[in-house]
């Protein structure tokens, strides 16, 4: 497969039921998990070369469908996912489709969404896929109508909660604790509110981390926490920083602490031998999915849906989980849960994102 790549880098499921979809979500600066440097989240700096194709790969052609027919063609790839999973896809997608070609622009969610708005006001969408970190960044562009509606033949083995009529689910991301290996303390949420706590504990930016977004919902419409959470947070001397790789790092270097990151983030830390551990907190993480979508108006709709279906195929569901994520669908290895995981109830969240993080900013605005 030739690969040109340009760096810049629910508790419910989503049924038709739903639809028409809430207000859209504009481009605000978001990420992730992914993970840290993730959109998920976001990633580190975006760089400006072109990045390689991995060589190496967590899967082979023979763990595809049987009845997958080679797809030719090019596919203008919008992402938020980081290097090495785009990497580890690519390298696995070939020995599948080897005359499929990927045009990769991956950048953090803001950066993504500052591209798409700017695209839209010219009239035309350009990628031909969008392969994000949370449901409420693609919603937005699903209610306005960006997103092309079809049924994938991998959705049918999914868990409901990842499926909506224009998108899927492709990883799962866990926000989680990460503190000091030299730290005492609880192990749940509201610890972090731990008086012995105060300056030392970093979150991540919502409004550039699609993984802090998708938190961000979950403790809103939570009863339990809600805004006042926030507060409680900044009150107690919290700092934002951008991506959870960033918290991860901060702690790791002693800055703070403890923080709010990713357990991709966390893991990849600890296996570095750096002094930070991941506590999956005692009420459970705050799970979201990355999403994987076709763009309405793409001209290569065979090839886009051919990639759609390999990330949702067991090949694809390996790769992903070989590079420390959480495939969603099961039996194909990966990191497996530490514990109980919390789905925000996206459809409550839909049409409110440009009010949460006003008020988010006003919390922990500058």
């Amino acid at each position: 497969m030739r690969v040109s790549t340009r760096s810049t880098w629910a508790r419910h499921g989503i049924y038709s039921r739903l639809t028409p979809f809430l207000a859209p979500l504009l481009a605000i600066a978001l990420v992730g998990c992914s993970g840290g440097g993730s959109s998920g989240g976001a990633s580190p700096a975006p760089a400006s070369s072109p990045q390689p194709a991995a060589t190496a790969t967590a899967t082979d052609a023979s763990s595809a469908p049987a009845t997958t027919t080679p797809v030719v063609g090019t596919v203008r790839l919008y992402s938020t996912v980081q290097q090495p999973t785009v990497d580890a896809i690519t390298a696995a997608l070939t020995e599948v489709h080897p005359g499929l070609t990927l045009e990769t622009f991956r950048a953090p969610t803001g950066e993504v969404a500052a591209r798409i708005a700017a695209e839209e006001r010219e009239g035309l969408v350009r990628a031909d896929v969008l392969w994000l970190t949370d449901p409420l960044s693609i919603e937005g562009y699903a209610s306005r109508g960006l997103l092309r509606e079809w049924v994938p033949d991998g959705a049918a083995a999914l868990d409901p909660a990842f499926v909506a009529p224009s998108y899927w689910g492709t990883r799962v991301l866990n926000m989680v604790i990460v503190r000091g290996t030299d730290v005492d303390g609880g192990t749940g949420w509201k610890d972090l509110l731990d008086p012995a706590l105060r300056d030392a504990v970093a979150v991540p930016d919502p409004a550039f981390a699609g993984s802090a977004f998708g938190a961000l919902g979950y403790f809103a419409q939570d009863p339990a926490f809600g805004m006042d959470f926030y507060r409680s947070l900044r009150a107690n001397g919290t700092v934002q920083l951008q991506a959870p790789d960033e918290v991860t790092t901060a702690v790791a270097e002693g800055r703070f602490k403890a923080g709010i990151t990713l357990d991709f983030s966390a893991r990849a830390a600890e296996a570095k031998g750096s002094p930070v551990e991941l506590v999956w907190p005692e009420e459970g993480s705050i799970a979201l999915f990355g999403p994987v979508a076709v763009v309405a108006t793409t001209e290569n709709v065979e090839a886009s849906e051919a990639f759609v279906e390999f990330l949702l195929s067991e090949a694809g569901q390996a790769a992903i989980g070989a590079t420390g994520w959480e495939p969603v669908l099961p039996g194909v290895g990966g990191p497996e849960p530490g514990g109980a995981q919390l789905r925000p109830d996206w459809p409550a969240v839909f049409g409110r994102q440009q009010e949460l993080l006003a008020e988010y900013a006003t919390i922990f605005g500058d």
